[in-house]
């Protein structure tokens, strides 16, 4: 229609979607009243100047006089945003809102959405850490791999605060709550099992990662090319270090080989694996396709084969969704105004998140619901304490 307004035209087609986010998702709101002169002069000139000086002598009162000890900086730089890929920062924004609000809806920390319009990892490295004094903590998102690694390495090298890649940690903090509890429903444990992982990426490697940390039997990590092993001449760095420490069973070949027998399966990649390779999998096998919108193995084709079964998605049982994860490990990391985000903190969420439904084990009920209110406290209290135990708390 002459006349039409273009971002009108999104809205009509799309409708509540577009109307939910007309003019953002969050905002900023005073924590101090500004009801007259006098309260404008302690908020503002002349009574700020006070604070000032004195965080100047003693830096370490920015936790008692700003926002710092309870804010997040959410930052991205575009390249890997969710399924979409490489949309740059702008269009990354509407999800670094929505995390912004999860933060503080699920877990009460403020966070701010920092989207940078650099890819370089020199100059994402040094605009972070240009950026860090105003936040008590990074967290990380959409980064494409490799460069996630890197990116997240140097950052906590350089900042005296927590830094979390939530794409790979919190994925794994939350795989490994729900593959606990997969082996007590189907009576084994961790150690019991073999994983087969379909994704060498941030999440595959952070997967790994906390897996073998935790005691499990085997797990083995599939690319494109197959199974990542060290005989293979082709792998990365990243992947070579992967290969050091997974695959003790030295399986090579194709992921629908690496199947036959496993326990468990862990998509966090875009392929598919065809049902006659699910079929191959051991007896009570875990199929835990993480994938979306459409999981590596649909859930009604998994569910003949598996005892237990889990997607990223809501609309099916035992949804993988990473907000069960970051709001309670940085609200917990912040209230002891952790320096870092260790291994052991990772592994006491995951612990915690777990244990939030220990009880109530069912195969369509290993994971809490997102809206579960036991969440974020159970896992703050315990990446809290798991903190303090490594030394890495100021409080």
């Amino acid at each position: 229609m002459p006349g039409q307004s273009v971002i009108e035209s999104p809205v009509t087609a799309e409708g509540a979607v577009f109307a939910l986010h007309r003019g953002g998702k969050l905002e900023v709101a005073a924590t101090v009243p500004l009801r007259d002169r006098a309260d404008l002069s302690l908020a503002y000139t002349p009574g700020v100047a006070e604070v000032c000086t004195a965080i100047a002598e003693r830096p370490e009162l920015a936790l008692e006089y700003t926002w710092k000890s309870n804010t997040v900086a959410v930052v991205t730089d575009g390249t890997a945003v969710l399924g979409l890929g490489d949309i740059g920062p702008l269009a990354a924004l509407p999800v670094m809102e929505g995390k912004a609000i999860l933060f503080k809806h699920f877990g009460g920390v403020d966070a701010v959405p920092v989207c940078l319009d650099c890819t370089d990892v020199d100059e994402v490295v040094e605009t972070v850490v240009r950026l860090a004094p105003a936040f008590g903590g990074i967290n990380l998102e959409d980064i494409s791999a490799p460069r996630c690694f890197e990116i997240e390495d140097r950052l906590r090298e350089r900042l005296d605060i927590p830094v979390f890649h939530d794409d790979q940690h919190g994925t794994a903090i939350v795989l490994l709550a729900a593959l606990r509890n997969a082996a007590k429903v189907t009576g084994r444990t961790l150690g019991d099992l073999r994983a087969v992982i379909s994704g060498a990426g941030a999440a595959g490697v952070a997967i790994a990662k906390i897996l073998v940390e935790a005691g499990i039997g085997d797990v083995a990590v599939a690319d494109s090319k197959g199974i990542v092993d060290l005989s293979r001449e082709d792998l990365t760095p990243v992947k070579r270090d992967l290969a050091s420490y997974t695959n003790r069973a030295r399986l090579t070949g194709s992921l629908e080989s690496a199947l036959g027998g496993a326990d468990a399966f862990i998509g966090v990649s875009a392929g598919t694996v065809p049902e006659a390779a699910v079929a191959t999998m051991a007896k009570d096998c875990i199929v835990a396709a993480m994938a979306n919108p459409d999981p590596e193995i649909h859930p009604n084709v998994a569910g003949k084969y598996a005892a237990v079964v889990a997607t990223g998605r809501s609309d099916f049982p035992n949804q993988v969704n990473n907000v069960l994860a970051f709001p309670g490990v940085f609200a917990g990391a912040l209230s002891v105004r952790a320096t870092a985000i260790t291994e052991s903190m990772k592994l006491a969420a995951a612990d915690a998140l777990a244990a939030v439904v220990a009880d109530e084990l069912a195969p369509q009920h290993v994971i809490p619901s997102p809206f579960d209110p036991r969440v974020a406290p159970a896992v703050a209290a315990a990446v809290a304490r798991a903190a303090r135990e490594a030394g890495v708390a100021r409080l």
